[in-house]
């Protein structure tokens, strides 16, 4: 009895997608109408039932302020809508409806205790099982009809689900002209929920709904998280979802004002483009509903655009934990401003504000957005940037050494670029961004503390050593396992796509492999020719490369408990 809102809650939400994905006739509109009248009378009477079976589990006032509100709005709808007039132009109505449905089922959900048994608990199981669950079901959502213009092979829809999920970037249609907005959106929302990750969203909800989490909720959650601190685990997840909801709504105002006088687009139009880039660029997706990205004539020579979109998967590319240590810095500078003005003398001190990984992905990510600016501009000065004159082939080329840290938008023909540039642009997509960010590859912090180690060999010192600290030595077997692991997993998949499109150019299946691998989305133009199997291959890939080679590797491999004792160390000739 207690799961009765939840179970019409579930059924409410799979009749509104057949009723926005298929085409209704007005009989079965009528039924459809009746059965919105039913789900929300069932939720509506459930909901009180549900406190009387499951008293005890429902003592915090918190808990009884969000039913009653919630309660109260359900009602309010009950009443206030004409369910007869619903299929007689009621889009309004039924947008409501919606609303109150999905609010429905993510408490009904964020209520479901789940005894996670942390010793018995493989967290990058549950992480990599959270995004293939989500893959498949933007799969089924696109496979709907009313989601594209003419249909869509599964394999595509899979391709498409996986891309998005995984804010890679790479397509097999064009997503502007192939889908219909209503596809388009599915496609926002997997973009979304991918970038930040399933987990953070449900988790969130889930302390909200409920008020609070188990302590072993809490550990599962602070490996998902990175953080460490375990009463800090919330708070981190309020702060990442605040921070992602701020930018990308500072992303979109910024964008709606630079193209809201452009023709050809109407309100709604601009807004929903406004939405699109601004979540896929933070999210570094790379998706784009314009057909050649930033390249087309329109959007081509709009460097205050490109600039607005470089920033936003710069920033999301930084990583949250990067994120939230210069929001402590930034708040205890201001803080401290504050004092000194008014004359008080305690001002706030905190020694080493800055962490040392902050310190790491910032200097790193400097120097490769540099690097790569001079290159770029250097090297396709009279090639890809001849049409840009002045500042704006400075622009281009800081967009062309940006994009590849993941976003896999393009402001220049990719298929045109030399290949001295095309190497860099390779080198910098199996870098990647940053670590616990919504980019790929290897990681700058990775690459980072290979550069170290090397120099460390080479100064004969037997410890990793940056700005007085002393770097784990866990830390520097993961960064060369990760990297390792990239690069078996790219011969392994260039092999295979070798054997799979043998008719394709190598160069062009080689930039392709880095791309998916990296989540990166840039292409030569050969992503919408690949075989089946070709497709299935390059799936595959961007899934690996989404949640990490050794997260995915460790997803099937049961955790090894400590040992009391050590083993006699004995050398290994190198070199």
């Amino acid at each position: 009895m207690k799961y009765g809102a939840l179970l019409f809650s579930f059924l409410a939400i799979l009749t509104v997608l057949f009723d926005i994905g298929y085409s209704q006739g007005s009989g079965i509109l009528k039924l459809l109408n009746y059965s919105y009248f039913i789900y929300l009378l069932g939720i509506i009477l459930f909901i009180p039932i549900k406190y009387i079976v499951d008293f005890k589990s429902f003592q915090k006032l918190r808990l009884w302020i969000i039913e009653l509100l919630l309660w109260g709005f359900y009602n309010f709808l009950l009443v206030s809508i004409p369910f007869s007039e619903l299929s007689n132009g009621s889009a309004n109505y039924k947008a409501w409806l919606f609303i109150a449905f999905s609010i429905s089922l993510i408490r009904e959900i964020s209520g479901l205790r789940l005894n996670w048994r942390y010793k018995h608990t493989n967290p990058a199981a549950i992480f990599v099982t959270s995004f293939a669950l989500l893959i498949i079901t933007g799969t089924l959502l696109l496979m709907l009809p009313r989601a594209t213009h003419s249909g869509i092979s599964f394999i595509d829809a899979l391709f498409t689900s996986t891309s998005a999920v995984c804010v890679t970037g790479l397509i097999v249609v064009d997503t502007g002209t192939y889908f219909t907005v209503f596809g388009q959106t599915i496609i926002m929302v997997l973009i979304q929920l991918g970038g930040i990750g399933i987990m953070t969203f449900t988790s969130f909800f889930a302390y909200f709904f409920m008020g609070g989490s188990s302590y072993q909720n809490l550990i599962l959650l602070g490996n998902l998280t990175s953080e460490n601190k375990i009463a800090e685990v919330i708070g981190t997840l309020k702060k990442i979802l605040f921070f992602t909801f701020l930018v990308e709504l500072t992303g979109f105002a910024l964008i709606y004002i630079n193209i809201s006088s452009l023709t050809g687009y109407n309100q709604t139009d601009t807004l929903f483009f406004s939405a699109f880039h601004a979540i896929s660029a933070f999210c570094n997706a790379g998706f784009s509903t314009l057909s050649d990205s930033f390249y087309d004539i329109n959007f081509r020579f709009n460097y205050y655009l490109h600039i607005t979109i470089s920033l936003l998967f710069i920033i999301g590319g930084l990583g949250f934990p990067v994120i939230i240590n210069l929001y402590t810095w930034l708040k205890q500078w201001f803080i401290n401003r504050l004092l000194r003005l008014s004359k008080r003398r305690d001002v706030v001190h905190q020694a080493h504000v800055f962490s040392l990984n902050t310190k790491l992905v910032l200097y790193t990510t400097l120097f490769l957005l540099a690097f790569g600016t001079v290159m770029f501009f250097a090297l396709e000065y009279n090639n890809t940037l001849a049409e840009h004159n002045g500042i704006g082939k400075l622009i281009t080329a800081f967009f062309g050494a940006a994009t590849p840290r993941t976003a896999g938008f393009n402001t220049v023909n990719t298929s045109g670029i030399y290949i001295p540039t095309l190497m860099i642009i390779i080198l910098l997509m199996w870098i990647g961004a940053s670590p616990a960010s919504t980019g790929g590859g290897i990681k700058t912090s990775t690459f980072a503390l290979a550069i170290l180690n090397v120099v460390s060999l080479m100064r004969g010192k037997e410890k990793v050593e940056l700005n007085r600290r002393q770097i784990p030595e866990t830390s520097i077997r993961r960064s060369f396992a990760f990297m390792f692991l990239a690069l078996f997993i790219i011969g392994l998949v260039t092999f295979l796509l070798f054997k799979s499109e043998p008719e394709k150019n190598a160069t062009d299946l080689i930039f392709e492999v880095f791309s998916a691998f990296s989540t990166v989305g840039l292409s030569r133009g050969v992503t919408g020719d690949l075989s089946v199997a070709g497709k299935y291959i390059i799936t595959l890939t961007m899934f690996i490369g989404r949640v990490g080679a050794l997260t995915f590797l460790s997803a099937f491999i049961s955790k090894s408990t400590g040992k009391l004792f050590q083993y006699p160390t004995e050398g290994i000739l190198i070199n």
